[in-house]
């Protein structure tokens, strides 16, 4: 079960962010002057309780490289936004080797490392939180070492700022494209591992092995680039808009492309998840978030922090090794539409709604 939170709705006014950034936790492995310099890292979350503590989050290296976005016409339950097919170029990035588990996230969710004496602790206390949910988002699944699932996309990005405030290093959600390079890990078939779902029970949660639930994470074998359950447990959060692929120009590489997303729906979510057939487990397989799982919300106006009937949905974080400068990366964080950035203002000043 969940601990209570700390902070109510209601209950006082949010920080504000103190000038400069916050100072870099000493994790030596971090730390790469070119993409040669990359290596696996272990990042360390301090003080994630009244007691102090420390948690760790398992990153791998994803040296960056071009690759064919999309599926081919001629594969096997695809979709049609899945097209047109084109080559893109993927900088160098960290990816987290599993999905977001519970153990962080209650962290971030509850305020439970709020106010602590370690030095990073004025930044991410200034950093928005969810509101206490009114029923346990695990379902009933489990916490201790299960993905995180039902938050909406600006919560996943609120804590992908928080990690950044809490590490000194940048954290944010992989765009589309992003993923799917991982994901493929190399490869140019339907999944990591081949063209054949014959396999995929090593290496994914779906609906015919998973029973009928999510399952805790890093269980099954990794993709060839030491990252697991890409393919099913939960579906993870992208960045990107969800809209069809733009055709490629002639001789046109994409550098990093990224669609933002200028509506609160639909946003696109990739991997499939415990209750999906094989087909929706796919590298490029994608589907778009919708108004629809928020139908259990009891709030009026609805919550812009839970999808209370998207118990199948979670996210990974990525870390660039170029990061944006600090002027844009805000963008990364921030609510993006005007109906959130209400909601989530009136909750900074101490307000309900």
């Amino acid at each position: 079960m969940f601990a209570a939170a700390v902070q109510e709705p209601g209950a006082g006014r949010y920080p504000d962010m103190p000038p400069g950034r916050p100072p870099v936790v000493d994790v030596s492995a971090a730390e790469a002057a070119t993409e040669a310099d990359m290596r696996s890292y272990s990042e360390r979350i301090v003080g994630v309780s009244a007691e102090g503590g420390e948690m760790h989050l398992d990153m791998a290296p994803v040296r960056g490289g071009e690759f064919l976005l999309g599926s081919p016409e001629d594969e096997a339950g695809r979709g049609e936004l899945e097209s047109p097919r084109r080559r893109v170029r993927i900088g160098p990035f960290w990816m987290a080797t599993h999905e977001t588990t519970w153990d962080l996230y209650r962290v971030f969710m509850f305020d439970t490392d709020r106010g602590g004496e370690e030095p990073g602790a004025p930044w991410a206390d200034a950093v928005s939180r969810p509101t206490p949910p009114y029923r346990p988002m695990d379902f009933g699944m489990g916490v201790e070492g299960f993905p995180a699932i039902s938050m909406t996309q600006f919560a996943s990005r609120q804590f992908t700022k928080w990690l950044s405030m809490k590490t000194g290093r940048f954290y944010r959600l992989p765009t589309e494209a992003e993923w799917e390079y991982a994901c493929r890990a190399g490869s140019q078939t339907a999944w990591s591992f081949g063209d054949a779902a014959a396999e995929i029970d090593r290496f994914a949660w779906h609906a015919g092995n998973s029973g009928r639930r999510y399952q805790q994470v890093a269980q099954l074998e990794a993709n060839a680039w030491g990252l697991f359950d890409l393919h099913g447990n939960v579906a993870e959060w992208t960045l990107d808009a969800y809209a069809g692929y733009a055709a490629p120009g002639e001789g046109d590489i994409p550098v990093d492309p990224i669609v933002w997303p200028a509506r609160e729906f639909p946003r696109s979510v990739r991997g499939g998840s415990w209750r999906d057939e094989p087909a929706a487990l796919r590298c490029a397989a994608r589907r778009g978030s919708e108004l629809a799982w928020k139908r259990m919300d009891p709030q009026i106006p609805q919550s812009v922090w839970y999808h209370t009937n998207a118990r199948f949905l979670g996210f990974r974080v990525v870390r660039p090794v170029a990061e944006p400068p600090v002027e844009e990366q805000e963008r990364y964080w921030a609510a993006d539409v005007d109906s959130v950035s209400r909601i989530v203002e009136r909750q900074r000043r101490g307000e309900r709604d």
